[in-house]
């Protein structure tokens, strides 16, 4: 069984990474969200491999589900320039400048792991969900409304992104 956690911990981190990296580096802005919609999909692996579904449904749900649903909207509603910046060609000392900026700290942490290795901790106790929601509702009300209020500035800008370029192209 730990050695299936493993394997799925390898598999996630896969995602998260391959994912974060295609959407760094695609050429169109499309492809770029697949990629973050893969790399969501991997943190949300990464919640089942934390005994929690409950965050894991809702990492799905919202980011993946609604906020990349909207940003798909403002890409397609924007009609992007097929000579935008992000059409030009890559110069390679600008991606090995992006590959250091992203080993480097991977070899800090890890060194930092290896050498101080942090006490594990206990594994928290199972929160129904029933409890769960009556806390997020009832102790939580204002995080949870700062999530709706979230998506709704989400929602906002992608029609006002769509609106500005609309408005550039008729004139």
């Amino acid at each position: 069984m730990e050695l299936m956690a493993k394997i799925a911990f390898v598999v996630y981190t896969l995602l998260v990474l391959g994912g974060g990296c295609f959407a760094v580096g695609a050429h169109s802005l499309v492809r770029a969200m697949v990629g973050l919609i893969t790399s969501l999909l991997g943190v949300a692996g990464m919640y089942m491999l934390m005994a929690a579904p409950f965050m894991a449904f809702m990492q799905i749900l919202i980011y993946v589900g609604a906020v990349c649903i909207l940003m798909f909207f403002a890409i397609m509603l924007s009609r992007a320039d097929a000579h935008g910046v992000e059409s030009g060609s890559r110069r390679p000392g600008k991606a090995l400048l992006s590959a250091l900026a992203f080993i480097s700290p991977v070899f800090v942490i890890g060194w930092v792991i290896v050498n101080y290795q942090p006490e594990s901790i206990s594994i928290p106790l199972e929160v129904p969900l029933e409890v769960l929601g009556k806390g997020l509702l009832d102790n939580y009300a204002l995080a949870f409304e700062l999530i709706s209020v979230v998506l709704l500035a989400a929602m906002a800008g992608a029609v006002l992104l769509a609106f500005d370029k609309k408005g550039r192209a008729a004139e």
